[in-house]
């Protein structure tokens, strides 16, 4: 269950109409800040990131279904995530305890800014030069409107 505090933040990015991604930003951020400070571990940053993406579904950020390079499983637990938002049940408390044992075994590494820049880098690596253009534009314009 995300902390109240990223669900608040959360709900002001949408009142402010900031987008689906950029809400779903603050549940990425509450997870690595889980990892940072020993909460618990990740496999790797891309795991950390999907653990904070899924919370954001569940919590009924509208972020839309995961593109077709990703597995069949995933997009399946996404689209499970989503339904989740409009029907919330209480959790199994056996499967509750099990990923969370499981998460406490893995490393702390994943959320080092070395990684999360690395992962960043990995990331932009797969866009196209013209879509990382766009993002940039994109970023300077809301730049100005902002000061």
């Amino acid at each position: 269950m995300p902390e109240q505090e990223t669900l608040e933040r959360a709900r002001e990015d949408a009142a402010e109409g900031k987008s689906p991604s950029t809400q779903a930003g603050e549940f990425v951020r509450e997870e690595i800040e889980h990892v940072r400070e020993g909460k618990h571990g990740a496999r790797s940053t891309k795991q950390a990131i999907a653990i904070g993406l899924s919370k954001a579904r569940r919590a009924g950020v509208k972020l839309p279904p995961p593109g077709s390079s990703t597995s069949k499983q995933t997009r399946r637990k996404a689209r499970q995530d989503s339904k989740a938002s409009e029907k919330p049940h209480k959790a199994s408390r056996k499967r509750s305890r099990a990923v969370t044992k499981a998460l406490k075994r893995e490393q702390r590494s994943s959320a080092s800014p070395r990684a999360l820049s690395r992962q960043a880098h990995q990331a932009a690596a797969g866009r196209s030069q013209k879509n990382r253009s766009a993002a940039a534009k994109k970023a300077a314009q809301t730049r100005k409107r902002n000061r």
